[in-house]
């Protein structure tokens, strides 16, 4: 047989129960779901920094970058809601290199996906418990999502599985919001019909058949494009966030919103851009009601010390794929995010 069934993996509703969210942290996260569901109906006039590690490969690290951020948000909580992101399952273009936490624990060693299944969890709660802030993560796989459904506060779907249908209609039972970038063509029609598709939807999931009421807080993720020659095409200027808000405006959608990626194919992952970045789109909210009703925030890649390394060269708080924003330009950003809105 092509495939070798290595272990049968226990059901989300087993780990759950083994590694359970503690009153306090489920009544933190309700506080924050409700905040960030705000932002996005329009309720609330705060901005979203989703900001944090390309890939959160180190739980110490992570915790110390995220306890980082805690004391930030307490600086600018009346204008920006913080959402760390904790990001531990990893496209891979050619399906090679490190794929994240979920398969390696430590990105030394040998894949284990039972352990990753465990040591995820025990970070998100561990992130929720240390700092107050709940987190967001990228939904690589969908049937995975319900390890974590009960701690996440936000999704993203990546630009190679936004026109899957399994991420679609996964994103559809959802109560908290999900990102859908646009793909890697750019083409931003795809992403747009993601959304619609992630309204109400009956299909096949983890074995049942399901029925869902539908995601009205699913929405658009600008994070660049790639040519047909391989070059960049960024997407965040202000005639690109007119265009998508005309887009918008042809369809019957509730809410109208975008978060703005500044790394990837906008920065052509030159991460120290995402500071001119950042600071361009927030300029574009000030010149249009238009395009400040619609963004509701940006996503920035950002650790402790900036730049990449190689996987083993031991650089403790540096990301180990795409390269990023250090902590003191990261502090600083945010700082002057706060100030600009």
């Amino acid at each position: 047989m092509s495939f070798e069934f290595v272990k049968k993996l226990p059901i989300p509703a087993e780990i759950r129960e083994q590694y359970p969210v503690s009153d306090t942290c489920a009544k933190i996260k309700a506080e924050r779901d409700a905040m960030i569901k705000d932002v996005f109906t329009g309720d609330s006039d705060k901005f979203l920094a989703i900001i944090g590690p390309c890939s959160a490969d180190n739980e110490e690290a992570v915790l110390d970058y995220t306890s980082r951020l805690a004391k930030v948000q307490e600086k600018i909580k009346d204008k920006i809601i913080i959402v760390p992101r904790v990001y531990t399952n990893k496209p891979r273009t050619t399906g090679e290199g490190y794929k994240g936490m979920l398969h390696q624990p430590d990105p030394e060693k040998a894949p284990d996906m039972l352990a990753g299944l465990i040591s995820i969890r025990k970070m998100h709660m561990d992130v929720l418990a240390n700092t107050g802030l709940s987190t967001a993560d990228e939904m690589l796989y969908p049937e995975n999502y319900r390890y974590l459904s009960d701690i996440l506060s936000y999704v993203a779907v990546g630009a190679r599985s936004v026109e899957d249908q399994q991420h679609r209609f996964t994103v559809s039972g959802m109560d908290v919001p999900a990102g859908m970038k646009n793909p890697t063509s750019g083409d931003l029609s795809v992403m747009l019909n993601s959304i619609i598709a992630a309204q109400e939807q009956s299909f096949i999931y983890r074995g049942w058949e399901v029925n869902t009421s539908g995601n009205p807080l699913a929405h658009a993720i600008l994070r660049g494009a790639v040519n047909k020659h391989g070059q960049c095409i960024p997407n965040y200027h202000y005639e690109d966030l007119q265009l998508l808000f005309n887009l918008y405006s042809k369809r019957d959608l509730v809410n109208r919103a975008v978060i703005v990626d500044a790394n990837h194919s906008n920065s052509a992952k030159k991460y120290a851009e995402q500071i001119r970045i950042v600071k361009e789109v927030l300029h574009s909210r000030r010149h249009s009601s238009d395009i400040a009703g619609l963004v509701k925030g940006v996503m920035i890649e950002s650790y402790i010390e900036p730049g990449s390394q190689k996987i083993g060269e031991g650089v403790y708080g540096k990301s180990i794929t795409d390269p990023c924003l250090g902590w003191d330009e990261s502090e600083r950003l945010l700082l002057e995010m706060a100030d600009m809105l």
